[in-house]
């Protein structure tokens, strides 16, 4: 069920499903909480947590671009209505700038990072023209008819080519697209933003993973991150696209769960055999949030 948390004058949207380790999902571009379902459907024996950027899904729409800092700030005010100490982060595409972003500025608040089909920002390698330009508008969260005829060259991977995958894609989509206000407010808040000035302080142990068949977020962005982060590690996904996640979901959650539930090599973090207690899905629904 979903869940709404007050944070700077917004309503963001949360839902808090599952019970165990928490694993914390932050959404790229415009995306809505259904669209994780292939992914969130891997991770059985997690407590997952979704939510949707403000101009998304079910959030409130801002009047005003909300940058990355502040989308950081976000996370942290979400793991504080849930009463969650730590969590694994993934961060998908846009969401994986706010990630970089919230495991700098708040380390005690992750355990372990993934990274996923994603960017430093400013100074970050360019996709294909034609794929970035099919961001400037939301038209492929409204249209199954223009998601299916572009998603070959936007999305590439799995999508790009199986139909039924571009149809339970456009299905998703659709469920609670981003309004046109919303997507604008977006783009902008990511404009400017760089990571390259703070990725060699980000102590995690971290997963870059990527598709070779991605016209978005070419391998280049996951190798610069992956050298940057001092104990980051790149996994470059043969023929997956920018959609890797949820088009390629078994096989990447497979990579994603031997890095998640490896022995940690770093004494202070957070340990799989005694992990800091958080509430189950109904003790936290039923606990009030903190002031």
């Amino acid at each position: 069920m979903g869940h709404f948390v007050a944070w700077r004058g917004h309503r963001i949207h949360v839902a808090d499903t599952g019970r165990g380790e928490p694993l914390l999902l932050v959404p790229g571009l415009g995306n809505n909480i259904d669209m994780w379902t292939p992914f969130m459907d891997q991770f059985r024996e997690r407590r997952v947590i979704r939510l949707e950027s403000p101009g998304t899904g079910q959030s409130s729409t801002p009047t005003f671009p909300v940058g990355i800092p502040t989308l950081a700030e976000m996370l942290r005010a979400v793991l504080d209505d849930r009463q969650i100490e730590w969590a694994d982060v993934v961060g998908f595409s846009y969401g994986g700038a706010v990630a970089q972003q919230f495991a700098y500025d708040y380390p005690e608040r992750v355990r372990r990072l993934v990274l996923a089909a994603t960017f430093c920002g400013v100074g970050a390698i360019p996709g294909s023209p034609v794929a970035l330009m099919s961001l400037a508008t939301p038209l492929r969260y409204y249209s199954p008819s223009y998601y299916n005829r572009t998603a070959a060259v936007t999305s590439g991977g799995v999508t790009g080519r199986d139909s039924t995958v571009r149809r339970w894609m456009a299905a998703a989509r659709r469920c609670h697209p981003p309004s046109s206000v919303g997507y604008a407010m977006q783009l902008m808040g990511i404009m400017g933003w760089s990571s390259l000035g703070f990725l060699q302080h980000i102590p995690h142990e971290t997963l870059v993973i990527c598709g070779d068949d991605d016209p978005l977020v070419p391998v280049a962005n996951g190798e610069m991150l992956a050298r940057l982060i001092p104990r980051a590690r790149l996994e470059v996904v043969e023929r997956a696209g920018h959609l890797l996640l949820w088009d390629d979901a078994k096989n990447v959650s497979r990579l994603i769960r031997r890095f998640l539930n490896s022995e940690s090599t770093d004494p202070t973090a957070p340990r799989r055999t005694s992990p800091r207690p958080t509430l189950g899905v109904a003790e936290a629904t039923a606990a009030p949030p903190p002031v």
